[in-house]
């Protein structure tokens, strides 16, 4: 399992938002370049990068400071928010990320989605799917965080898989920038039930005990921004976790 570090942006800062609330946001006093060279000299292969801006919009805002951080480290890099044409997806992948990453979209045109991936290649998609549990259920939330839609997670990845879906980053919406630690029932129950997609885990991760625990779930990467800016997670010790530049 590998730890793919976040960088979520506003305005061409590192910012956090607590449980997606664009009213709970914590600035960080760090150029995100600068932050992206950190990781890459760390070890990390792969990064995530969020335009949170672009999220609310629908117009990608930090474009400029995207392409910034992919020169600036030999760093592979998956991007999202924003992302609702295949246009704007084809740019961020001519600017130099490796993946894009669809979240509402999914739910919202899934055959749209569906193309794209037909076009552009599976393995160049993550499918976003923020969930919370209602009636037991992981139902996929959409809208911000704000909206219950009435499709399950699963509904949702029998009928992407049959299209050949490879990455998928799942959130667990009531923890993410809680600090309290990660769903692991949720992951452990997607590995099972998909042996064949790589999970991208995220929401809640607090420390290296968190990363082990999730490498027993079976996910093939774990997110982490807030305990990596606050110094919660510390990279120093992470070798398992931190691969260096392998594809």
């Amino acid at each position: 399992m590998q730890l793919i570090p976040a960088i979520d942006l506003s305005v061409g800062r590192c910012v956090r938002l607590y449980k997606g609330r664009f009213d709970e946001v914590t600035h960080y006093d760090v150029a995100p370049t600068a932050l992206a060279k950190q990781y890459s000299d760390a070890g990390a292969a792969w990064l995530h990068v969020v335009d949170l801006d672009g999220a609310r919009t629908g117009t990608a805002a930090n474009a400029k400071t995207i392409s910034a951080i992919i020169e600036a480290s030999s760093l592979r890099v998956q991007v999202g928010g924003g992302l609702r044409s295949l246009a704007a997806v084809e740019a961020q992948l001519a600017a130099g990320a490796s993946r894009v990453v669809i979240g509402s979209l999914a739910v919202r045109e899934p055959e749209q989605v569906i193309d794209w991936m037909a076009r552009l290649g599976p393995e160049r998609i993550v499918l976003a799917l923020d969930i919370r549990y209602i009636d037991g259920e992981p139902m996929i939330m959409t809208h911000g965080w704000t909206q219950a839609s009435a499709m399950s997670l699963w509904q949702a990845l029998d009928r992407y898989l049959e299209h050949g879906l490879v990455h998928l980053l799942c959130t667990d919406v009531d923890l993410d920038g809680a600090m309290q630690g990660p769903n692991l029932a949720l992951y452990r129950q997607c590995c099972e039930r998909y042996p064949t997609l790589a999970v991208q885990a995220s929401g809640g991760v607090r420390d290296a005990r968190d990363l082990h625990a999730l490498a027993t779930t079976g996910a093939a990467g774990a997110i982490s921004g807030r305990a990596l800016l606050e110094g919660k997670l510390v990279l120093e010790g992470l070798d398992a976790f931190l691969p260096g530049q392998a594809a």
